[in-house]
């Protein structure tokens, strides 16, 4: 996952996450990958990431955000017709990105998930006008 997420903030897929990202450095503290793993076992929670790599694990971090917040805007113009998943993921293919499995499997699920809710709606919405 550190490097899918570095590898998408790198390429400018994804280089905004909605939040401001600050690391703080110290040349003593740890690396960006293993700050990451911390940053995502809730070290941080409350205080400002550290690390001697800042920039990385700054871009990491705007990829994992960013991610989820993408996923999400992306789904939405799916359901809604706008544009289709495989328009997206050419952009991946383009910039010789895979994206892991299991996130794939999370945002097909969530397709699946806003689909069923988007067509829910429709049907209550033509009973209702019946």
């Amino acid at each position: 996952m550190f490097e899918f997420y570095l590898k998408v903030y790198r390429s400018g897929i994804i280089n905004f996450c909605g939040d401001d990202v600050h690391i703080d450095f110290d040349v003593n503290s740890s690396d960006a990958k293993f700050a990451f793993r911390e940053y995502d076992n809730g070290r941080f929670k409350n205080i400002k990431p550290i690390s001697k790599h800042p920039n990385i694990l700054k871009a990491i971090i705007i990829g994992k955000k960013g991610w989820g917040l993408w996923v999400s805007q992306w789904t939405d113009g799916i359901i809604d017709w706008t544009f289709t998943q495989e328009e997206i993921l050419q952009e991946f293919i383009d910039k010789d990105i895979e994206i892991p499995e299991s996130l794939m499997l999370e945002w097909n699920k969530l397709i699946d998930k806003r689909k069923y809710i988007r067509n829910i709606n429709y049907l209550k919405s033509i009973n209702e006008n019946n």
